[in-house]
């Protein structure tokens, strides 16, 4: 039976598609209503049973770091206060002592590259890798989803989570081949980075959630840089898939492409329409927006 105890969350972007928001501010620290990006992120991860979270930061993402870690002066303040549901708030949002490592990608080689970065920290277990620029919601997280799907498989199996496009974004995405399916899971066939609709091997791409075997560093280490002179994941595992097996999920929820700003924007909308406290008045006042638009 698979384990899956570690997962990577690679945030040492430049997030320039957010300038100049993201001038100071790390992209991964911007808020879907009133979580940062991140911490949903790690919070899904946690549902999941992850009991190690390694963060591959770079320059200026000190926050993120200081955001998992206790800040006395709001606590005393807010405890003089008589504010229990912030501080209890504070609580569960943070991570066990010694529970959160981080490390730096010193230069901007890609995100084959970040998640190398995290090899000693990782070791020789499989991994689950998040990428922060993606949120799915749904009532049971994607990543707790492909664990419960992982113990159904060979204990080296990889797995990546997919969801169907339609073909104008297909050019945007990693597409997968689908060979022989059983529920919501599959073998890949293969794997296209970016493919022209009429060239893609199905509508299925690749959705910013991965359950890794620690091979996948040994490719990493030799692995020559590719599209855009960087160090591709995707190239790492079509490698890996030559020599253990690699499956599809098609996962239950909605996405959100927070890299993007109206991706951004629709998740902050969603989230807070799901929201007991606010949903209704969320509601009433986007109506009304769009009443006066």
């Amino acid at each position: 039976m698979m384990r899956i105890r570690k997962a990577i969350f690679p945030v040492a972007g430049l997030g320039t598609r957010f300038l100049p928001a993201t001038k100071a501010i790390p992209k991964e620290m911007l808020p879907v209503v009133d979580r940062p990006l991140i911490q949903h992120v790690v919070d899904e991860a946690r549902e999941a049973g992850i009991e190690h979270f390694i963060f591959v930061t770079g320059r200026n993402k000190s926050v993120i770091e200081d955001h998992f870690d206790r800040q006395f002066e709001l606590e005393v303040t807010l405890n003089e206060r008589g504010k229990k549901a912030e501080l209890a708030l504070l609580s569960d949002a943070l991570p066990a002592a010694g529970t959160a490592s981080f490390t730096r990608q010193q230069s901007p080689l890609g995100l084959g590259h970040a998640v190398w970065c995290a090899r000693e920290l990782v070791g020789r277990e499989p991994f689950a890798l998040l990428l922060p620029d993606v949120l799915v919601q749904h009532e049971r997280g994607c990543l707790a989803q492909m664990v419960d799907a992982a113990q159904q498989l060979e204990a080296n199996a990889n797995i990546v989570a997919v969801e169907k496009v339609p073909p104008e974004r297909i050019s945007s995405y990693g597409v997968v081949g689908v060979g022989q399916r059983t529920g919501q899971l599959f073998r890949i066939t293969g794997m296209v980075e970016k493919p022209k609709a009429s060239e893609a091997p199905s509508d299925l791409a690749i959705t910013g959630r991965y359950i890794l075997q620690p091979r996948i560093f040994d490719l990493l280490a030799h692995q020559a840089a590719g599209a855009g002179g960087e160090i591709q994941l995707t190239d790492a595992m079509l490698a890996l898939a030559r020599h253990e097996p690699f499956y599809g999920y098609e996962f239950q929820g909605r996405s959100f492409d927070c890299g993007s700003k109206i991706g951004f924007l629709a998740a902050n909308v969603a989230y807070a329409l799901a929201r007991p406290d606010m949903a209704r008045e969320a509601r009433a006042t986007i109506e009304a927006l769009l009443g006066e638009a």
